[in-house]
């Protein structure tokens, strides 16, 4: 995969290292960055978080925030970010949670996919709705679209000083 190619070589050459936080994924992202020999330089972890007690045991997420927006949302996918960075050597983490299909809700509607990304220089989330492309694509749409947003983050990632 070109993009995962690409990241490893721009964060080896920053010296940063890479953790996710996946769902509806289910560790497609990390997949797509380890079949490149050479990422342990780079990937530091991933937690496949699939329910949400994984969700909390794992990466901290508040049970008030999951009472208050569910699992497929950007407050959560905030917390599983920063919750991922926190439990690794990361310096960036990125975070998926959404609905791959089939299935949905007329406010979370199949193919909807919530992202979140932390580091120390800053925390970003963003959703996106890839509509009901069927759960394959909508999956693979997603970790497409989650190594892009780690590619923009390596790129304009700075050592705090």
């Amino acid at each position: 995969m070109k993009l995962a190619e690409t990241l490893l070589e721009t964060a080896k050459a920053k010296g940063i290292m890479i953790a996710t936080a996946e769902s509806c994924t289910g560790g497609m992202v990390s997949a797509a960055i380890t079949d490149i020999a050479g990422s342990s330089a780079i990937f530091d972890r991933t937690f496949v978080t699939y329910t949400n007690a994984a969700k909390q045991q794992m990466l901290d997420v508040k049970t008030e925030t999951l009472d208050a927006y569910g699992a497929v949302s950007e407050p959560v996918a905030a917390e599983m970010a920063a919750g991922a960075r926190a439990h690794s050597d990361a310096q960036i983490a990125v975070a998926i949670t959404g609905i791959a299909g089939p299935g949905g809700s007329e406010h979370k509607p199949e193919g909807r996919v919530c992202f979140g990304l932390d580091s120390a220089n800053f925390s970003k989330t963003e959703t996106v709705d890839f509509g009901p492309l069927g759960r394959d694509k909508v999956r693979k749409a997603a970790t497409k679209h989650a190594l892009a947003l780690l590619q923009d983050a390596v790129d304009s990632f700075s050592p705090l000083n």
